[in-house]
Order: C-alpha cells, then structure tokens, then sequence
C-alpha cells in the first residue's frame, strides 16, 4: 500500500491523476445539476423523470460507442499528452454552453452540452488507462489503475455532491472554473510519445468501418474477449443503476434531492473502497481470481436492496431529507447494501482494466482500451434502452431490481471463464 500511495509524488503520475480526477468530477458535476434540474423543477411527471434520465445516460454514453475508434487511433499514434490538453480546452467551450442551458432551463441545450462531455470523455478515456503503462513500472500498474479508478469515484462522489446541492446558477459557474483549472493541471502531465512500434498517423476517420475493424481485430483474441464483455456487463448493470437512482429516491422511497445526492455519494466511497482493496488482495498482481466472487457478492447486496424497496411502503406527499432518511431503520439498510454493490463493482472492474492494458503491447494498449469503450458503451446503451423500455411497459424500480440481481450470475460466468483465461495467459507470460 505505501508503494502504491507513493505514486502520488511522482510527476509521472500525480498531474494526470489529479486532470483525470478534474474531469471525471466536472462531468458528474454537471451531469447531476441538469438531473436534479429536471427531476425537481423541471418535470412532475414519474414517467417523464425516469425516461429522461434513461434518455440522459445513454446520450452521454454514446459518444464512446462512436467515436472510440478515433480516440484510440489518435492516442497510439501521436503524443498523448497533446491529446489530453486539446479535450481540456475543448472542455471549458462545452461547459459554457451547458452552463448556458442551466441557466435558461432549456432541456435540449443541457442535453446536447452533455452529448459534448460524452465526445471530451471519449478521447480522454483510452488515454487516462494507456499512459499508465508508459509512465509506471510493471509492478505499479496494478496500484496506478486503482488510484484512478479509486480517484474517478472520489471525484464522481465530489461532483455528485456538488451537483446536488449547489444551485443552478451557481453550479454553472462552477463546471466552467473545474474546467480551467483541469486545462492548467493537463499542462503538467509529462510527454507519452508514441512507441517505436507503434501504427502510422494515418487515421480512418469512417467511425463504423474503424469501430468495426477495432473490435474485430481485439475480440478474436480470447482472454481479451472475456475481459472485454465482463467490463461490459459490469457497465451495462451499471448504467440502469444510475438510471434508476434519482427516480428511486423520489418515487420509490420518497426522498428529496438530498437523499439522491446520498445514494450516489455512497456508491462512490464504495467503489473507491473496492479499487483500493482488490490491490491490497492481490498485492499489485494483475489477475482476475477475485472477479467472479466480487459479482456474486454484488448481486446479493441488489438482491437485498430489491427485497427492501419492495417492501417499503406507501410513500408520503412530503419529500423526506437525508437526514430523516438516515434516521429510519431501512434507510441504513439501504446503504448497507448501496456500500456492499459498489464495493464489490470496484473489486470486480478494477484488475479487468488492469489486465488489458497489461497483457497487450504499450502501443496497442490505448487501442485496445478505445476496444473496450465501444463494447461496454454499447452495453450501457443498450442497459438504458431496456431500463427505458421497461419503464414504459409498467415494470417497477423493484422489479428492474430483481432482473439486475439475476444479471450479475451471467457477469459471475464471464468472470469465471476469464480467471481460467487469464492463468493461462499468465503462464505463458513466464514461461
């Protein structure tokens, strides 16, 4: 553990930690303040609140379904710091126009801002995982991706708060300050040239026939297939989760804006929890061993927070805070199980992204992570979609539940193959 906190000294690695933090903060920051917006001033409506934030979700993820391609092209192929300082500027024009949407309350300005931060996150993203392995040591990549990964909950726990609670008006004049002062940090991330084996510069700018080519040529590799389609399970359950949390709160329970500040904040510390422990487990060993009981245990805690939203009663006209919802014996429970998920879910994810970025060469590596991208934004727009059209069809938050629960066996699965894949690639690795 002290050699992995040591990394936060380190100029190649303290910069980009605290940009990608900035980022991921500005994003939840964001993202939360138009949410909140639209769930408790904007709309009355249950229907309404809960197909906008399907709708909210799947928009920012698709960007990563489009444009991955691109973003993982562009990041093996020239200098990833200049990468990271073009989506930084780029990042502070977005969030003007977002802030102009809160301001003017206009739902389709917020969410075309939003589709924006999803395109800035989506060249960002296959960065922030492939310049680990250029800047650390191969025994320190294991504890890098779980400082960031820990650090991207920390700073979605900051961001989600901040959104919460901070008025409108104000919270758009916050997302433009994060945003510059991210640029200022991206300036100090040390340079990450391109390997010497790395592709040409020569970029295929047709987004489906290179997503498709991208794909193809990193999922007919086996233990990157699994790798692969287990972070996208893991996403794909995910992203109804988060769809489902503010109208959960409101409708379900009948909690104000705070207590869906509460449960995201939670969710954060957990993963946060996780990312950190699986380190501590596996003592900076990328493997998979602990992957299909993470998702087990993951899939009990929804099972149990499934038990007591269905049980929870009618649901008063007054909107209880944090505070009376803390104050009642199954509002505990529910963070119990909030805490158990998300622990767990960092358990889980963390040594996948570890162990793709691990197992291929440094130059492919962003590549392969912009591989990643496309699937698992596809499965959480395809998540959003099915949360959607449940809704739609009548199917309870209770219910979504159950079926969530029931998903997490087929995660289990995956995992399970991917530990058996992952030895063998281990083996051959030292032999």
């Amino acid at each position: 553990m002290a050699t992995t906190m040591s990394l936060m000294n380190k100029r190649r690695f303290l910069p980009l930690f605290v940009t990608q933090f900035l980022n991921a903060f500005n994003d939840n920051f964001y993202k939360m303040a138009m949410v909140m917006l639209v769930t408790y001033e904007i709309y009355s409506d249950p229907t309404q609140e809960a197909n906008f934030n399907a709708i909210a979700g799947a928009l920012f993820i698709l960007p990563f379904f489009l444009f991955s391609a691109l973003a993982g092209q562009l990041a093996d192929t020239i200098e990833k710091t200049k990468v990271i300082r073009m989506v930084k500027t780029a990042e502070i024009f977005i969030m003007l126009f977002g802030a102009a949407g809160i301001y003017l309350h206009n739902i389709p300005v917020m969410l075309a801002a939003l589709f924006a931060m999803g395109v800035h996150s989506t060249f960002f993203g296959p960065i922030k995982y492939a310049i680990l392995p250029q800047h650390l040591k191969k025994d320190e990549v294991l504890g890098g991706t779980g400082l960031v990964e820990a650090g991207t909950y920390l700073a979605i726990l900051g961001g989600t708060i901040a959104g919460g609670v901070i008025p409108g008006d104000i919270a758009g004049v916050g997302i433009i300050i994060v945003a510059i002062i991210g640029r200022v940090t991206a300036q100090s991330v040390p340079n990450a040239p391109p390997e010497s084996d790395a592709p040409t510069a020569k970029m295929d700018w047709n987004i489906f026939r290179s997503s498709w080519q991208l794909v193809r040529d990193t999922m007919h590799i086996p233990h990157l297939f699994m790798a692969i389609m287990a972070i996208s399970f893991f996403w794909g359950i995910g992203a109804v989760l988060g769809s489902i949390f503010p109208p959960m709160v409101k409708n379900a329970i009948g909690g104000d804006n705070t207590v869906a500040t509460l449960f995201t904040a939670f969710f954060s510390v957990g993963i946060a929890i996780g990312s950190i422990a699986i380190n501590r487990l596996l003592k900076g060993t990328v493997s998979a061993k602990y992957a299909p009981a993470s998702v087990i245990v993951m899939g009990l805690f929804v099972l149990d927070l499934w038990w007591t939203v269905s049980h929870w009663g009618p649901v008063g006209k007054e909107l209880m805070n944090w505070y009376d919802f803390l104050m009642l014996g199954k509002g505990e429970r529910m963070i119990v199980d909030l805490l158990g998920i998300s622990i767990a879910g960092g358990m889980f994810v963390v040594p996948l992204y570890a162990f793709l970025t691990t197992t291929v060469a440094k130059s492919q590596t962003a590549r392969t992570i912009a591989a990643n991208n496309i699937v698992n934004s596809g499965a959480m727009v395809i998540g959003a979609i099915i949360y959607s059209l449940l809704v739609s069809a009548g199917v309870s938050i209770a219910d979504t539940l159950f079926m969530i629960a029931a998903a997490c066996l087929i995660s289990a699965w995956i995992a399970w193959r991917l530990h058996k894949a992952s030895d063998i690639v281990a083996l051959q690795v030292t032999s």
